[in-house]
């Protein structure tokens, strides 16, 4: 009965190894997507400031040439 339940220990650990990590996992993503949202409102807020800015942005970006396809050499 013993060797029974020496053998039945690694499978164990293993089995809580690997949900452990799972849970690790999940748990880092769900971080990181806190610290992307909080970032994207944080740099949303600075950008409101600073609204002319982001008008003459855009219409720099909107007068610029567009190139489509490969430069040609």
């Amino acid at each position: 009965m013993t060797r029974y339940l020496d053998e039945a220990k690694p499978y164990e650990n293993s089995a809580s190894k690997t949900k452990r990590q799972q849970e690790d996992q999940r748990r880092m993503a769900y971080r990181r997507a806190i610290e992307d949202f909080t970032e994207e409102r944080r740099l949303q807020l600075e950008l409101a400031d600073f609204p002319d800015l982001i008008a003459a942005n855009f219409a720099a970006a909107s007068q610029a040439p567009r190139r489509s396809g490969p430069p040609s050499h």
